[in-house]
């Protein structure tokens, strides 16, 4: 069993917890040899989750592409002995040009920003896909959707699993299915290995629906409600799952809802904020009878249930916002029920 801390201290702490591997990701991970190569590895969690493959197999080499726009991430991701090459992987050339890898995850996408240049939203969330997807065409590839693909369901459901059909509203949603039928018309035609992570929502302290609910519960300002129930997952785990998954793709392209085992009500959590505050709180509308909310029972049969329990990710958001730790200021937008980001 994982010894996790009561309380992280600093950013160095946060990404040291989030990047320990569990005996089952060193298992699957030995089980798909070769260079494990992340494309859009300047993201939320893809520093998290170059640094975790290299932490569960430190001689394996992890290769990370991206842009490097934030300062002072290549280093840092370098110093963890991560090799990281700069590419705009829109360019066919730059593309073209990476290095061949037999494990590929993909992360690059497009969300916020996605209702006003829609046209830039459907380049990278399906064209890039299908360009990935035709350079990789023999390798491993892991990628990320999201669970906006699925309709809202009745609080009380449980969520959708996979059996439910793809409901999407709005140009982000649509653009994300349109990924997922891209990578598995790859399968289908050219036999690549595929397997798709509908993720919905990671947590780090610094981001996630957690941290958006504590910020406005210690500020003082009004918790939305509309949408009244969410599922999270501790982004460790979502990261240790992504690259387990690289042993389950396959040319049927399963795509498998990831994220916790809980309905969240947001009225609760801000209850559980304020008490760990010693503060009030407010809201704001009232919860709807149905919400985006997904049912992972059957990642749990392929990677287990989650290691960190929603109850300590509480404990460890509020710390973290009471002590003044950093945001990322990438709020999830989990209150949105018309597509809109």
């Amino acid at each position: 069993m994982q010894a996790w801390p009561e309380h992280i201290a600093d950013e160095a702490v946060l990404e040291e917890v989030m990047t320990r591997p569990d005996p089952a990701l060193v298992a699957d991970l030995a089980a798909v040899p070769g260079d494990i190569l992340v494309l859009g590895a300047a993201g939320k969690m893809g520093p998290t989750l170059c640094r975790l493959a290299k932490r569960a197999d430190p001689t394996r080499r992890v290769i990370a592409v991206a842009r490097w726009s934030e300062a002072g991430l290549r280093e840092r991701m370098e110093s963890w002995g991560i090799e990281c090459l700069t590419a705009d992987l829109m360019d066919r050339a730059s593309l073209a040009a990476l290095p061949d890898a037999p494990n590929v995850v993909f992360m690059a996408a497009r969300k916020f920003g996605s209702s006003s240049q829609q046209e830039l939203t459907w380049a990278m969330n399906v064209l890039l896909p299908a360009m990935v997807a035709e350079r990789y065409a023999a390798s491993r590839i892991v990628f990320f959707s999201t669970g906006n693909v699925l309709p809202l369901v009745p609080v009380a459901s449980g969520g959708a699993d996979e059996a439910y059909a793809p409901a999407p509203v709005g140009d982000y949603a649509a653009s994300c299915l349109g990924r997922e039928r891209v990578f598995q018309h790859a399968g289908a035609s050219r036999g690549t290995a595929c397997f798709g992570v509908r993720l919905n929502y990671a947590i780090d302290l610094r981001y996630g629906v957690l941290h958006d609910v504590a910020a406005k519960v210690f500020t003082g300002t009004p918790v939305p409600l509309r949408m009244g129930h969410a599922n999270v997952i501790w982004q460790g785990d979502a990261n240790a799952w992504t690259l387990r998954a690289l042993r389950h793709a396959s040319a049927a392209c399963p795509v498998v809802n990831v994220t916790g085992p809980e309905t969240v009500s947001i009225r609760w959590l801000a209850g559980q904020f304020a008490q760990r505050f010693g503060c009030e709180t407010s809201f704001v509308g009232e919860e709807a009878p149905d919400a985006l909310l997904s049912n992972a029972a059957h990642a749990f049969t392929l990677f287990g249930y989650p290691r960190v329990s929603l109850g300590l990710l509480v404990d460890w958001v509020a710390g973290w916002v009471a002590q003044g730790g950093r945001a990322l200021g990438k709020p999830t937008k989990f209150e949105v029920r018309d597509g809109r980001f």
